[in-house]
């Protein structure tokens, strides 16, 4: 799929999805809402407001209070694509909270999730 495809695609969209993918694992929507805002910086309320005015990926990443410091110890792939190796700074930041999600439903500890 193209960038311009992914970046449009809306959160509320996206959001319910990655929450099934943790559940269907055993994992809680409330570690999913967690691991986001670890990612991204937005508190819940932020999140909470992103998804209600229907916010496009692209706009939700752009927006984001800051993009955790350690989110460049996220490696590995997502879809067979190293994502440290990912050029475009906004789809690799998608792909660190689809990579921290894949964790989620992996079952690892949330502090290694979180990289403490």
């Amino acid at each position: 799929m193209e960038n311009s495809k992914v970046f449009a695609m809306k959160l509320s969209k996206i959001y319910p999805l990655l929450v099934q993918k943790a559940e269907r694992k055993g994992r809680t929507e409330e570690e999913v809402r967690q691991v986001i805002c670890w990612l991204t910086g937005y508190t819940g309320e932020g999140l909470a407001r992103q998804l209600e005015r229907d916010a496009s990926y692209q706009a939700f990443f752009e927006e984001a209070p800051g993009i955790h410091p350690g989110a460049s110890q996220i490696t590995g792939t997502v879809c067979g694509v190293r994502v440290e190796a990912i050029q475009d700074p906004l789809m690799r930041n998608i792909r660190y909270l689809d990579k921290l999600i894949d964790e989620l439903a992996k079952g690892r500890p949330m502090e290694k999730i979180l990289r403490k």
